[in-house]
């Protein structure tokens, strides 16, 4: 059986914390930036953590993180 491959895109935009989770960027912070406040803006900056309903897609996307 050979090695799986790591997605990617994936371990681009995925990265796992000590307790397993995986910490994301926000998305809407691209373009069109004009329309949007500054509290919105701000909030989008900081990461957060991957919902657990696509933590089994993350892992299995990411087998050897």
């Amino acid at each position: 059986m050979p090695k799986m491959k790591t997605h990617r895109g994936a371990a681009k935009r995925f990265r796992k914390t000590a307790n397993g989770k995986f910490k994301r960027a926000h998305a809407f912070k691209r373009h069109i930036l004009t329309k949007k406040n500054s509290k919105r803006k701000r909030q989008l900056r900081r990461g957060t953590y991957v919902n657990v309903t696509e933590l089994k897609i993350v892992r299995k996307l990411m087998p050897y993180v």
